[in-house]
């Protein structure tokens, strides 16, 4: 990614391209160098449009390897949209890699139609009211984002079994989110979605299956990493990619500091975790 931003020929050139107003929402958070970022995303990938739409996820996350981890980047008060493409965690790596092949994708891509997209995933329905309407769960982001037809759990039809969910980690734990500590309506409200997000039906692949059903998992594919932690749901995600002939992944990985393409197999990093448990599997939709 590097190269491209010293191209500051094209940054201004992009940027002409994008309509520099900032999109009408009430809390709005980003920077000049988030917008240059976007001008030298369309700059580079502008060829890469016609691609099908999993090739340009994978080109996307790609594009963005070298990018610094940094977690908490969305927790800003009032609640409101956050733009960060300058660093990344797992789960803002995939919305962005996802919002900005989507962008693309349009007839006349914009920096704004990037900021609908990310919203559009990030939030229960698309919209921003305060804390609780952002999908903090994994799960519970796969299923709504789900029933609005841009992704689709493939879980179950690669092979998966029957996964048992048992939230409650944000609602047991507020001390641990500035936006819930000392906020008892915002606790109860998630504790309800706990319970909600508890009675529904998922699947797992679980570790020793990952080479049997790898067949059904193709490069783009999102891979949420689930977990035996108590209370939670998945740990981690990141896109698959199939390279060199293994399957692995790309990620905002924590241990490396910045987005890479993961060494090894997909199997070998969920054996390698002792709380992983298997993975989930999320196909965007066009």
């Amino acid at each position: 990614m590097k190269r491209y931003l010293c191209l500051i020929s094209l940054f201004l050139l992009a940027l002409s391209c994008a309509n520099g107003q900032k999109p009408e929402r009430e809390y709005f958070y980003d920077t000049p160098e988030d917008r240059g970022i976007f001008a030298a995303y369309l700059s580079a990938m502008g060829d890469k449009r016609t691609l099908p739409l999993e090739e340009l996820i994978v080109e996307t996350a790609l594009f963005f390897q070298g990018t610094p981890y940094v977690g908490a980047t969305l927790e800003k008060e009032p609640e409101g949209l956050v733009i960060n493409l300058r660093e990344m965690d797992c789960l803002t790596f995939v919305e962005n890699v996802f919002s900005l092949a989507r962008t693309l994708k349009e007839k006349n891509p914009s920096y704004e139609t990037f900021c609908d997209h990310l919203q559009q995933l990030r939030y229960r329905k698309g919209e921003i009211t305060d804390y609780t309407d952002r999908l903090h769960y994994t799960s519970d982001w796969i299923y709504e984002n789900e029933r609005k037809g841009l992704v689709e759990d493939k879980t179950k039809a690669i092979g998966g079994e029957p996964l048992v969910l048992s939230l409650s980690f944000m609602s047991t734990h507020p001390e641990s989110y500035k936006q819930l500590k000392g906020n008892p309506e915002r606790m109860a409200v998630m504790a309800e979605k706990e319970k909600e997000i508890n009675k529904r039906a998922y699947s797992y692949i679980a570790e020793e299956d990952i080479d049997r059903l790898a067949g059904g998992m193709q490069s783009g594919d999102m891979v949420g990493f689930v977990t035996s932690i108590a209370g939670l749901d998945i740990s981690h995600v990141g896109f698959l990619y199939r390279t060199e002939g293994r399957l692995t992944f790309i990620h905002a990985s924590s241990k490396a500091k910045k987005v890479i393409v993961q060494e090894g197999t997909l199997t070998d990093y969920v054996k390698r975790i002792k709380t992983n448990k298997g993975v989930m599997i999320i196909r965007a939709q066009r």
